[in-house]
């Protein structure tokens, strides 16, 4: 398991060189539910690794704190009760100190089973790449929670980012790719990782469409918000234009217009708003809106893999006009794994592609990622399609 054992600890490095330019009280802030506290993200997937992989593999593993479980367990049903996610930010103790001397304790742990010669155990293998995996998708999430944390701070501070990061693309003249009617097939294929929402893979009739290779830039939505596209209900869904007079939403996420000129905030404060980058951290409402207020729409995420090897992506994850449901043949794992994907297949949209805040090497083109209509926290942008 030698190549395991450097793989996690490249992995779990990366997770503490996210954090590591945080003060001690960012640590523990939780301005709304859909963002945890970087302790919670540090102490859950460490939680991860003792559960699924230490207690069952390890003989003679002792767990570090019983009561971590209730604590740092995050939806998993058939693992026991847990903290309510709206109260994560409520967890004074453990305290960051004891946080960090949890995962040092089960990385030394995971280093001496790791270390082991075992005959192959695939069940224990796919265990073990699935929890490196959950472990990439958190540092994503340590990403964006940061960003909301302090971006939602009246000082709007700067911070560092001790990680690796892919550089942000500059939108060119607008291109597009065609695609003819037919058949095509999707999903993943063949033996490297995949989660289990990304299989089977299988046939989709396509009708003939035409797809952006650019994303939309922050110039081109500045136009739909001068254009009163935030004013004018038309161009949204009904619920997305309730969610709009409820917020009081006129611009994407970390927008602020000061003094006429509009800016972003980011790690480096706040700046004034790039033009030619493409547009983020927006809604599936605000970008079904923006393609309706074009006379275009968002492609399906059929449509988005067939045409991917010709697009630019990458930099924003983007929305698809395709709702989160199982593909034919789908099958939910027993146990607690089996939570993992399938149980949230309802109400939520899929998005493709990966983002700035995607760990290195974790995206492909199969990968379906999803989140309700409303979110914007994370990298998202907008992608437009039409038929032909």
């Amino acid at each position: 398991m030698t190549n395991l054992l450097e793989r996690y600890k490249q992995v779990r490095a990366r997770t503490e060189a996210i954090c590591q330019g945080l003060q001690a009280e960012d640590f523990v802030v939780q301005p709304v539910v859909d963002v945890s506290p970087p302790k919670w993200h540090l102490g859950h997937t460490t939680w991860f690794f003792e559960t699924f992989i230490l207690q069952p593999y390890a003989a003679e593993y002792a767990v570090f704190d019983a009561g971590y479980n209730f604590v740092f367990n995050s939806y998993y049903e058939s693992v026991g009760v847990r903290v309510v996610r709206t109260d994560r930010g409520n967890l004074s103790r453990p305290t960051v100190a004891d946080v960090l001397a949890y995962r040092a304790f089960v990385d030394q742990a995971m280093h001496r089973f790791l270390a082991e010669e075992t005959r192959p155990d695939e069940r224990l293998n796919a265990m073990l790449e699935l929890g490196l995996n959950h472990e990439e998708q958190h540092q994503e999430l340590l990403i964006t929670d940061i960003k909301y944390i302090l971006g939602h701070n009246p000082l709007l501070p700067a911070y560092p980012t001790c990680y690796d990061k892919p550089d942000v693309p500059h939108i060119g003249p607008e291109q597009w790719v065609s695609q003819s009617a037919g058949i095509y097939n999707i999903g993943a294929n063949g033996d490297a990782f995949c989660f289990d929402n990304e299989l089977n893979r299988h046939k989709v009739y396509l009708s003939a469409y035409q797809i952006r290779q650019q994303l939309v830039s922050n110039a081109e939505y500045l136009a739909f918000i001068e254009a009163g596209g935030y004013t004018d209900f038309r161009h949204w869904h009904a619920e997305g234009w309730e969610w709009v007079k409820a917020n009081r939403i006129d611009a994407p996420l970390y927008w602020h217009r000061i003094d006429g000129v509009w800016h972003h905030y980011t790690p480096e404060g706040l700046m004034q708003l790039p033009l030619d980058e493409p547009v983020c951290h927006v809604s599936y409402y605000e970008a079904w809106a923006y393609a309706q207020w074009r006379g275009l729409r968002l492609p399906t995420e059929a449509e988005w893999e067939t045409a991917q090897a010709q697009l630019q992506w990458g930099s924003r994850w983007e929305w698809t006009e395709s709702a989160y449901l199982p593909y034919p043949g789908f099958t939910k794992a027993e146990g607690a794994i089996g939570e993992y994907n399938g149980k949230f297949m309802v109400s939520q949209m899929v998005l493709r592609g990966a983002s700035e805040g995607t760990s290195p090497g974790h995206s492909r083109p199969t990968y379906r990622n999803f989140f309700h209509p409303p979110l914007r926290w994370q990298f998202t942008g907008i992608r437009l399609a039409r038929f032909i």
